[in-house]
């Protein structure tokens, strides 16, 4: 039976190293241990939890439901006993080895990744940065178990519930390949917008969402002609058509600037709310003296961004 008695912290890192490695071979590399150790720590761990834990197949360490429903917590676990000890620490850029892991649409990744880790890569070479897209809904709870450091984007809906600070505001435009017949003009009249196909960004993205719902609200029902997961494959597509998409004004702005300005850029025929973009953080974390390095770094380095595009 676990207790916190007998439950030795090492332990809890070899389920972990197997988890993730789904191999005693890999798990013992990776925590520089002998496979005869991890052996005894997996055998230590069946008694204490009474479960096989993993069991061997043709395609690894195979976890049982048990070892499923352990994962998360002594994930979790480990991490709160890193971020404790990070307190004793001071934050060096230029020689951490620190993992920081953020969540960024994937609006974000093309923008802003860029420019922060080239950053990184001047300041705080040995650092690693860890992005995925984490679901609006389970990112307040990534935040404060520590498994986020930080979320990037529109998410009015964390700033009750988060430390935030204000990157800059986002308008939309609309973009189409640049051909004859065009307007010379900067903007789309209604009945110009309209008459065009249309391709439909279904981005997780909330403030393309919240773009969406200010057309429904308005009465404007495009032509839709393509829908899409996400922005990345939307240039090529633009290129290659005669469809037109509605879209944050910085990702028009370098899809131009990969294009070759090949694409015509307008201003929308209605008036849509500008959004905020935000990078939210923990307040546990608050005084955590990496996450308040990089933190400052995004702020500064994105705000100015905002002001310059």
């Amino acid at each position: 039976m676990a207790t916190f008695n007998n439950m030795d912290l090492n332990l809890l890192r070899v389920f972990q190293a197997i988890a993730d490695e789904r191999s005693l071979t890999l798990a013992g590399n990776r925590l520089h241990l002998s496979q005869p150790a991890v052996s005894y720590a997996l055998g230590r761990l069946r008694v204490i939890f009474d479960d096989p834990l993993f069991i061997r197949t043709k395609e690894g360490m195979q976890p049982t439901p048990t070892a499923v429903e352990l994962a998360k917590p002594i994930s979790r676990a480990l991490q709160a006993v890193q971020d404790a000890l990070r307190y004793t620490e001071r934050f060096e850029p230029a020689s951490s080895t620190r993992v920081f892991r953020a969540s960024m649409t994937d609006v974000a990744e093309m923008v802003f990744l860029p420019p922060v880790c080239e950053q990184l890569n001047e300041l705080a070479p040995s650092t690693r940065l860890h992005v995925e897209q984490v679901s609006p809904a389970h990112i307040e709870e990534a935040l404060r178990t520590g498994q986020l450091d930080f979320a990037i984007g529109n998410l009015p809906a964390l700033k009750p519930l988060t430390h935030y600070e204000l990157l800059f505001r986002e308008t939309y435009v609309c973009m189409t390949r640049r051909r004859e017949g065009l307007p010379e003009r900067r903007h789309l009249e209604l009945e110009e917008f309209l008459s065009m196909s249309h391709v439909l960004v279904q981005s997780a993205e909330s403030s393309h969402h919240q773009v969406e719902n200010s057309f429904r609200t308005l009465g404007i029902h495009r032509k839709i002609g393509l829908d899409i997961p996400h922005f990345s494959v939307l240039p090529r597509i633009l290129a290659r058509s005669d469809l037109a998409a509605t879209l944050p004004l910085r990702i028009a702005k370098l899809f131009q600037s990969e294009g070759h300005g090949e694409f015509a850029v307008y201003q929308l025929p209605v008036d849509i709310p500008s959004v905020d973009v935000t990078l939210h953080w923990h307040e546990d974390f608050d005084k955590d003296a990496g996450n308040a390095w990089l933190r400052q770094l995004i702020i500064d380095l994105l705000q100015q961004y905002g002001r310059d595009s």
